[in-house]
C-alpha cells in the first residue's frame, strides 16, 4: 500500500490478525472477504479496534469505494478510480506459450510459462526463471546471464521487462498480447557480451 505513506505487510482474508510493522496508526489488521467484490478491513492498535473499512469494487471494476468508520469521527466514504493495471484476475499474459514457428526464423520452439503469483506479480519460467511484481523494483533472476529484472505494466496487454547485469542495463523486452489473447509478440533489444547490439522479434501462441 503506497500513498502519502508506504506500508508493507501480508495478510490473509481469513478473519485472523496479521501484524503491520512500522505503522504508528495501527499495528494489526484483520481482513474478511464478503464476496468477490467486497472486503471488510479492521485496523487495530495493540488489540483495540481503531477503524473499520468496507471496500466495494464496482461491477465494471473501474471504481473502488472505501467507507471508513472510526470512533469519534464521522463516517467517510472515498471513491477511487482505477488508473492502470489489469482489472481482471485473468491476466492476459498468464498461461503457457510456445514459439509460433510459422512466424519466426527459429527452427526449434521455445516454451514459456507465465503464472499470476497472487500478489500483483507473475512467476515466469522459460530458459530462465523469476518471480516479480509490476512495481519498478529489481528482482533476482535464476539460470540467466543477467542478474535482475524490472517489470513495468504499460497497459493491461503490454509489459516491459528491463534486465541488468552488474548494475548495467543489458536488455529490454516488450511483451504485447493480442486482443483475443491468443498471440503474444516479444520484441527484444539488447547488447551482447561482445558489445554487439541486437534487436529481435518473436511471436508466441497460447497453448
Amino acid at each position: 500500500m503506497s500513498g502519502e505513506t508506504h506500508l508493507d505487510f501480508t495478510a490473509k482474508a481469513d478473519g485472523h490478525e496479521a501484524a503491520v510493522p512500522g505503522n504508528p496508526a495501527f499495528n494489526q489488521i484483520v481482513l474478511h472477504r464478503i464476496n468477490k467484490k467486497q472486503v471488510e478491513v479492521t485496523e487495530k492498535k495493540d488489540g483495540a479496534v481503531v477503524a473499520t473499512l468496507s471496500s466495494k469494487l464496482s461491477i465494471d471494476g473501474n471504481e473502488l469505494a472505501i467507507t471508513t468508520v472510526s470512533r469519534g469521527h464521522a463516517d467517510q466514504t472515498t471513491v477511487w478510480a482505477r488508473s492502470g493495471g489489469v482489472k481482471s484476475p485473468k491476466d492476459p499474459l498468464a498461461g503457457e506459450w510456445t514459439t509460433d514457428l510459422s512466424k519466426t526464423r527459429l527452427r526449434q520452439g521455445l516454451v514459456l510459462k507465465i503464472e499470476a503469483d497472487g500478489s500483483s506479480g507473475v512467476r515466469f519460467s522459460g530458459d530462465f526463471t523469476y518471480t516479480a511484481r509490476f512495481d519498478g523494483k529489481q528482482y533476482d533472476l535464476k539460470n540467466s546471464r543477467n542478474d535482475t529484472v524490472i517489470l513495468q505494466l504499460v497497459d493491461p496487454h503490454t509489459v516491459d521487462a528491463i534486465y541488468s547485469r552488474d548494475n548495467q542495463v543489458t536488455q529490454k523486452d516488450r511483451w504485447a498480447v493480442s486482443a483475443d489473447r491468443q498471440q503474444m509478440a516479444l520484441t527484444t533489444t539488447g547488447t551482447l557480451e561482445t558489445g554487439q547490439h541486437l534487436t529481435e522479434k518473436l511471436m508466441f501462441k497460447r497453448q
